[in-house]
């Protein structure tokens, strides 16, 4: 199923760094920044949750939750969380059925070569549960936060 803007988002729920389950339907009302990343603690995916983490209080302004989804533990995600200090919930798929639903996991081009993976992708869910906008690929985990932050800005 692709991602459409204006369509409802796909249901899920999945489990946080603590085991606890969460559920899109649990941030009904309010935007859901709904990021899927390749792996904790790595180069690109750090700066990207560091950027999130850096505009944390500016998205609240908007009404906003932050979620990271990746296939990794929840113990990886602890560690993630604490040594970068995450103010937001990561997020486990380990068998990444919430990404294919997202179309976050397939095909990739990486290092000029075909593989299969997570793709670095962003939805942005209304607080209606429709998809407001999707980035299918984020080219640049670095300057992404502040994209999506401005997204929100214009359309308040």
């Amino acid at each position: 199923m692709a991602i459409e803007e204006g369509k409802a988002a796909p249901a899920f729920t999945l489990t946080d760094a603590t085991g606890k389950k969460v559920s899109l339907k649990d941030f009904a009302g309010k935007n859901v920044i709904l990021y899927f990343y390749p792996k904790d603690d790595t180069p690109g995916c750090t700066k990207e949750a560091c950027g999130f983490r850096d505009d944390w209080k500016d998205l609240g302004k908007q009404n906003a939750v932050v979620l990271g989804v990746s296939s990794d533990d929840a113990a990886s995600h602890q560690k993630f969380i604490g040594k970068y200090k995450l103010p937001f919930p990561l997020l486990s798929d380990p068998d990444r059925s919430v990404m294919t639903k997202y179309g976050a996991y397939g095909e990739k081009m990486m290092y000029g070569k075909k593989t299969t993976g997570v793709i670095r992708s962003t939805v942005w869910i209304g607080p209606d549960g429709k998809v407001k906008r999707h980035w299918a690929r984020v080219a640049n985990a670095e300057e992404h936060p502040a994209k999506v932050l401005e997204a929100l800005r214009s359309a308040a």
